[in-house]
């Protein structure tokens, strides 16, 4: 069992673990002291393994060790929006992976500036939406659709400002095969929330791009889409099954986004509200096939919105 100060033998070097600095379902990260500097080591979560069914065990090993692949697999200009590996192999015959360290979670870091009276700006949001989209585009060129896109996803470079796209463990490989529930009910598409036949689910790149709106709302408005929020409820209350409670609740698919989130949005791009709200709209239609498909039409999209709006800072959406 690993604790503050076990020292971690892993390809290229060791690694002394300081401090726990947070985990998911099947991961924990630690910063760890090595001889270059600080690193984030993320080792799989041996407590919850330990609990788990066979068959979801062997799915963690297996999804980290194909995060590591994915991310050795990176060129180094592919950096810069995507958590750089440093080092990887086997700590107990569990993958682990030595990560850049980077200034925290984009939730933590917009937590602060709210909470000191510091609202984001719309051309900011735009740029992030920008750095993440580049991100996924990188994914899906690899083939994988990551499926869990979410603030506590991505990291923020303070010294840059950019932010980086991190923990692939949700991942899954194109073309993606119906497969189980997977991801954070709040930011998901309606495909990867509601099952299809047999309880599973048939996802595409197109589901992080509804993810990506629901990030962009969150951005510009400070607060999740009413859609996330009810998924998200149904979920905690009720598990997968949740699904079906909420969709006879609203006698279908609840809406992605309502009138007036849509003009909370919109009010935030002064000249440019019109190709904002549309791109937003875009981005939440309810079916995979009326979203963008491709990152390149995301990207034109967006740079057409900066080039329209004023040059004077411009309001936070109330």
């Amino acid at each position: 069992m690993v604790q503050q100060g076990t020292i971690v033998h892993l390809a290229h070097g060791q690694y002394r673990l300081r401090e726990a600095l947070g985990g998911s379902a099947y991961g924990v990260v630690w910063r760890a002291d090595a001889p270059g500097g600080s690193v984030a080591l993320k080792l799989v979560n041996t407590s919850q393994m330990a609990r788990a069914p066979a068959a979801l065990r062997h799915h963690w090993i297996d999804a980290a060790r194909a995060e590591a692949r994915f991310l050795s697999g990176l060129a180094p200009w592919d950096g810069r929006h995507i958590v750089r590996l440093l080092d990887s192999g086997d700590v107990d015959g569990l993958p682990a992976m030595a990560l850049e360290l980077l200034d925290g979670d984009l939730a933590t870091h917009l937590g602060v500036l709210r909470a000191t009276g510091r609202p984001l700006a719309a051309a900011q949001a735009l740029g992030w939406i920008a750095q993440v989209n580049q991100a996924l585009a990188k994914v899906h060129a690899a083939g994988f659709c990551y499926l869990d896109l979410k603030p506590g996803n991505l990291l923020v470079e303070r010294r840059s400002g950019n932010l980086k796209l991190a923990d692939f463990g949700t991942s899954r490989a194109l073309p993606s095969e119906a497969h189980a529930y997977a991801g954070t009910a709040s930011w998901q598409a309606p495909e990867q929330f509601f099952p299809q036949s047999r309880g599973l689910y048939r996802t595409d790149p197109r589901t992080d791009y509804f993810a990506l709106g629901a990030l962009l709302y969150w951005l510009v408005c400070g607060r999740m889409l009413d859609y996330g929020a009810a998924c998200a409820q149904a979920y905690a209350a009720h598990g997968p099954g949740g699904a079906a409670m909420l969709r006879r609740a609203h006698g279908g698919l609840p809406p992605t986004l309502t009138p007036v989130e849509a003009a909370r949005f919109a009010q935030a791009f002064g000249p440019a509200a019109v190709q904002a709200e549309a791109l937003l709209r875009s981005l939440l239609a309810p079916a995979p096939g009326t979203r963008p498909a491709h990152a390149l039409d995301i990207s034109r999209r967006l740079d057409a919105i900066r080039s329209r709006m004023d040059p004077a800072p411009l309001r936070r959406a109330a």
